[in-house]
């Protein structure tokens, strides 16, 4: 049976850093257009979730 070496706290600090760093240099400003379009996307989901959780509510008040 082979003991594998579990990465140290510095090595695991220094391998996230190198990643947000790549994320960084990756990531440009949304459009206009793409902005727009998470926004209302966004807002729908809320407004379904909201909808559901009234509609749930709506039915616990008339089966209490």
């Amino acid at each position: 049976m082979q003991h594998e070496l579990k990465p140290s706290f510095s090595t695991k600090i220094k391998s996230f850093y190198s990643q947000c760093v790549r994320v960084w240099h990756v990531m440009r400003k949304p459009t206009k257009e793409e902005f727009s379009m998470v926004a209302k996307i966004s807002a729908l989901g809320i407004i379904v979730i909201g909808i559901i959780g009234f509609i749930i509510s709506l039915l616990l008040n008339l089966v209490v």
